[in-house]
């Protein structure tokens, strides 16, 4: 069952959040991907945010760079928690756009905020949400941040003198 989705503003946005594609499917959370402009297709992302909970989905991953609309838009519409990721686009002013957009939600409409690019935390922060209420799935996230643990140890091993 598809649990997690991730939808961005424009294929531009696609290098940045294949990283929470990756993420999910090493921890084989099922999600799907779609492009849903909240400028160019606001039906779409009306039709998106409205219904993705009937199709199970859980927790819904918006990417966007510029302006930054479709996270906030997409949280003002569904009642799933969104995870925004500010994404530094060609028009971008340094992503700070991006970054504000997103983070600088009116009460009422919280949109959890990653960092810039930050697609691959967007992803484990998804998987964390949905382990809360899935053993094994909680199991997966504990057994990850034992192995990132285990990195950073072996590094610290590694340059002791």
């Amino acid at each position: 069952m598809i649990e997690v989705g991730i939808i961005m503003g424009s294929t531009s946005d696609l290098p940045v959040m294949e990283d929470a594609a990756k993420i999910l499917d090493e921890l084989g959370v099922q999600y799907e991907i779609d492009i849903v402009s909240a400028h160019r297709t606001p039906e779409k992302m009306y039709d998106y945010a409205k219904n993705a909970h009937k199709r199970g989905i859980k927790v819904i991953i918006a990417g966007a760079g510029g302006a930054a609309h479709l996270p906030g838009m997409t949280a003002s519409l569904t009642p799933l928690p969104v995870i925004g990721v500010p994404v530094k686009s060609s028009n971008s002013i340094d992503g700070w756009d991006s970054i504000l957009s997103i983070l600088q939600m009116p009460g009422g409409i919280p949109v959890a905020t990653v960092a810039l690019n930050g697609a691959k935390n967007a992803g484990i922060l998804a998987a964390k949400i949905i382990a809360s209420s899935n053993p094994e799935l909680l199991n997966k996230m504990s057994a990850y941040m034992e192995e990132l643990k285990q990195k950073v140890l072996a590094g610290a091993e590694s340059v002791k003198r």
